[in-house]
């Protein structure tokens, strides 16, 4: 009856195992650190770098813990700060010699002291958040008026070309502020453009003004694009800021938004506030030019000459120069995507890019006028521009797909492919607020939290040990085992501990103790109603699931519509809450059970248990036999 098959125990060994090993690495701590990561987009960070980091401090005498390439950065353990900030300012002097156009970026960081073997089982601490960890925390405000000045530049471009295409005479397409205005002569060419810009332009609505002998034909946009402007701006700020510093290496950076024209930033573990800035200023534009192959372009990529007129020099990956002419011909607004792939006919590696509408017009008109024309790529980063690559353009390219092949690897083409969809901002930011929180006061709160959660656990262990007795310590090692459980899986998730989810967790204490309440007063209950003891701990066990799985699901639905719904630290708490409660009921039946089954379950005449007082209610006919006598007399 109370047994539990061997499966069953292998089950429980297995969680227990795999509970301890995951939660391991988070009792180690963390170390200072040197993080060294690429400061531009076409710079590798490699094994070579690994080994370029491990001599650069070795010629300096600086002892580290260990060197391990991680992501996009290699990241160097010491044992303590002074340490880390020799190791730093060596690394910086190796690598970066011009510090007006660094190569890399060198910056203070924090790493796990977790050794290797449990690396090697992919078991990591959990990753924490700014207010435990410490970093720094950036309010970037966006800059709309910028991104809706950008946009009716962009119509005013397209109204022009469109004007073009139908033959609608005008007197010049200006655009001012956030408007654009289009002069026409006679009242049939203000028909033509009134319904062009109705049929082709959704997002203007128009309106004329005379002015002298012409009309002015004002299109401003319209109320519910400008919002959408707004909102799409946001969103690329967003989508660019995380690509930047996911390239970085930067762990489980917080990157949101805050009201309607606000972005907040937080990277953990980064202590050093400058580096944190200019990692935020490594935005990237991408601009598509011609190559100039005149005679005195090529004079000029040989240093034999000077620049020609109009015409601009860069240096491409390999450090040689190329001469590009100054009008642009895209911008990486008109690129939609950018991916990795193989040329059907040759197997080269290619990178493969997605035009919108206007980039695929403009580069079908461009390929047609410049077949067997170097055509360059260019990535612009903090105002230095550098070719990505300068490919043949071999004919016409239309329908808004173009393929880039031509001495490429596999790694290099994945890398060109990451660069181009990067993409660049909407609209120019401005930090309007920062502060940093050091790794000392994140380590107050962290100690604050642990001794909140130990203590409440004492206390709610030591009321089940004196109430309910033996099944008060089950309870309690069921309710560590929901601990247990609950650090691990948050550790394999890799989610982010804050101090909300520190709470949260107290709060998962109380929710798995509330069943094991429930079960305990169940046996009692059976056991007043003169049930035999083993049979009293199986009926209470199945009448208690019902009521356990109702309540818990009841408080899981709560849990999940702050998952959904909630940001920032009310999202923290969710996580924790949410996987709290699964871990409870694991942990407060099945865990539990196996406990009562082992100490109980082989003992065949169980006469009684350990579970505390059971008041069972006096025999009912002792009492009527009384009452009549007290009658009678």
């Amino acid at each position: 009856m109370n047994r539990y098959p061997v499966w069953k125990y292998a089950i429980l060994g297995i969680a227990l195992l795999v509970g301890f090993l995951y939660t391991l690495p988070n009792f180690f701590g963390e170390a200072p650190a040197v993080q060294v990561s690429s400061a531009k987009a076409t710079i590798k960070v490699d094994p070579a770098l690994q080994e370029r980091v491990q001599q650069v401090l070795a010629a300096a005498g600086v002892a580290s813990d260990s060197i391990v390439l991680e992501g996009t950065s290699v990241r160097a353990r010491f044992d303590t700060p002074d340490t880390q900030l020799k190791a730093k300012d060596a690394l910086e002097k190796a690598l970066i010699p011009d510090a007006s156009d660094p190569s890399y970026i060198v910056a203070l960081n924090l790493v796990s002291r977790s050794p290797d073997w449990l690396t090697a089982l992919h078991a990591r601490p959990m990753y924490l958040g700014l207010d435990l960890r410490g970093g720094v925390h950036f309010m970037l405000q966006v800059d709309m008026q910028a991104a809706l000045t950008k946009k009716a530049e962009s119509l005013a471009g397209d109204l022009r070309s469109s004007l073009r295409e139908k033959s609608v005479r005008h007197g010049g397409v200006t655009r001012e502020g956030q408007t654009v205005q289009v002069r026409l002569r006679d009242e049939a060419q203000l028909t033509a453009a009134r319904n062009l810009i109705a049929d082709q332009f959704a997002d203007l609505q128009a309106t004329t003004a005379a002015d002298g002998d012409t009309t002015v034909l004002t299109a401003s946009i319209k109320p519910e694009a400008l919002r959408r402007v707004q909102e799409q701006a946001l969103k690329q700020n967003i989508t660019t800021l995380h690509n930047r510093i996911n390239e970085l290496g930067v762990a489980e950076p917080v990157i949101q938004q805050q009201g309607l024209d606000r972005i907040v930033v937080q990277l953990p573990g980064v202590q050093d506030t400058a580096k944190a800035k200019d990692i935020l200023g490594r935005t990237a534009t991408l601009e598509v030019r011609m190559v100039d192959e005149g005679t005195e372009a090529r004079a000029a990529e040989a240093g034999s000459g000077p620049v020609p007129f109009g015409d601009e020099k860069y240096l491409d990956r390999n450090g040689q120069a190329v001469i590009v002419k100054k009008q642009v011909v895209l911008t990486g607004e008109n690129l939609t995507d950018a991916q990795p792939g193989f040329d059907s006919q040759t197997q080269e590696p290619t990178v493969n890019l997605t035009l919108d509408a206007k980039g695929s017009r403009v580069f079908k008109d461009v390929t047609r006028e410049s077949v067997g024309k170097r055509m360059a790529i260019i990535l612009f980063e903090k105002g230095k521009g550098e070719v990505v690559t300068a490919p043949v353009i071999r004919s016409e390219i239309g329908g808004g797909r173009v393929q880039i092949s031509g001495r490429m690897t596999t790694a290099e083409a994945a890398d060109t492919a990451l660069l181009l969809r990067a993409g660049s901002l909407a609209a120019p930011m401005e930090i309007i607020e920062e502060y940093t929180i050091g790794p000392s006061l994140g380590a107050d709160n962290i100690a604050r939290g642990v001794h909140s959660v130990v203590w409440g656990m004492v206390a709610i262990a030591a009321f089940m040990c004196v109430y309910y007795m033996l099944f008060g310590v089950f309870s309690t090692i069921a309710l560590s085992v929901n601990v247990l459980m609950l650090v691990a899986i948050l550790s394999m998730l890799q989610a982010t501990l804050t101090l909300p989810g520190i709470a949260a967790m107290a709060l998962a204490l109380g929710v798995a103790i509330d069943s094991n309440v429930l079960i305990n007063e169940r046996i009692r209950e059976e056991l007043r109603a003169g049930v035999a003891p083993q049979a009293a701990i199986a009926t209470g066990y199945e009448r208690a699931w019902a009521t356990i799985l109702d309540s818990n699901v009841t408080t899981l639905i709560a849990g999940l519509a702050l998952l959904a719904f909630g940001t920032g630290p009310v999202r923290g708490f969710a996580v924790v809450h949410t996987i709290g409660i699964l871990t409870s009921m694991f942990s407060a039946v099945f865990f539990s059970r196996g406990l009562v089954n082992l100490w109980y379950g082989r003992k065949k005449k169980l006469k009684s248990v350990s579970i505390g007082q059971v008041w069972k209610p006096e025999d009912t006919s002792q009492l009527r036999s009384v009452a009549g006598r007290a009658s009678n007399d």
